[in-house]
């Protein structure tokens, strides 16, 4: 019998993550009632929005306001994504209580994503994660393309772990792990815990998979038998990459949690206020969610 952990934490990634390749506006008073909404689900850690310049990604262009208008849980972490310091200046205006930033572990992804090359990435990253511990603020280091690069082809281990090296080193509190192409099946999972848990403790490894080929949770489950306990989610399986050409949206947070439940693993988050969540954000998208627990409940 497998010895599944007792509880796993979830980061909902859907306002940030979820909404950044949407074509479709979602004006700010809604992104606000969104926020709220799964604020009170149970859900201990929400990243709010991007602090990118607007151009880059035009659907997260009211960070800021976003940021000041939410109504704050008290047992709710809200993070953003921070790419550069004048970033961080706005995500600090915004009250936000962690930092995250981001690269890629290959080369060509990096160039296409951020526009530097990885050497010129870290000293970036680094001024960032300093200044965030300096005020007080947790950091995730995302990882991105970690099993496989839409240019590269497969990325080494060896490639993730030297990235991992220098944002912890930096100061990064933990590492999120970023199936960037939704390409990874279990036994490159396992390949690749292998060498990063023999480097890095289990508690500062966060998973992040996309769902492009269906694998998302069967690579959760090998994740889980590793002993991961925290992963990224989003609900409704909202998402993509602007930079990773086909990449389907993140594992649905709804679909996990029908997993994890069902397996006697404790979050904490209540599947109804998550359902009524991604049926929200839905209905102001105006097209259905991918994730097939909400097609379940649609069609009851």
């Amino acid at each position: 019998m497998v010895q599944w952990p007792k509880y796993v934490q979830l980061k909902e990634v859907g306002p940030r993550d979820g909404l950044q390749n949407e074509k479709t506006w979602i004006p700010t008073e809604d992104k606000v009632d969104w926020v709220n909404k799964l604020s009170e689900s149970g859900v201990k850690e929400i990243e709010i929005s991007s602090f990118v310049n607007p151009k880059w990604i035009p659907a997260l262009a009211d960070a800021r306001e976003l940021g000041r208008r939410i109504t704050r849980n008290p047992d709710v972490s809200y993070s953003a994504l921070v790419p550069n310091m004048k970033g961080l200046e706005y995500a600090l205006e915004a009250d936000i209580d962690g930092s995250s930033v981001f690269m890629s572990a290959s080369e060509t992804h990096n160039r296409n994503n951020i526009n530097k090359s990885i050497n010129e990435t870290y000293p970036v990253l680094g001024e960032v994660i300093h200044a965030s511990k300096k005020a007080g603020k947790r950091v995730t280091g995302y990882v991105s393309t970690v099993f496989d690069c839409p240019y590269e082809g497969k990325v080494s281990p060896e490639q993730v772990i030297r990235v991992c090296d220098q944002l912890f080193e930096y100061g990064a509190d933990n590492i999120s792990l970023g199936d960037t192409i939704g390409s990874a099946v279990p036994s490159q999972v396992e390949a690749l815990l292998e060498k990063v848990l023999a480097r890095f403790p289990e508690d500062k490894i966060i998973m992040h998979f996309h769902n492009t080929r269906g694998m998302a949770i069967a690579n959760i489950m090998t994740s889980l038998r590793y002993g991961i306990t925290r992963f990224d989610s989003a609900v409704g399986g909202l998402g993509g990459c602007p930079y990773a050409p086909g990449a389907a949206g993140n594992v649905a947070t709804n679909d996990v949690l029908y997993l994890l439940h069902g397996l006697g693993i404790n979050t904490g988050i209540n599947e109804r206020k998550i359902e009524e969540a991604a049926f929200f954000i839905q209905n102001k998208l105006g097209k259905e969610l991918p994730s097939k627990s909400l097609a379940y409940a649609s069609a009851k």
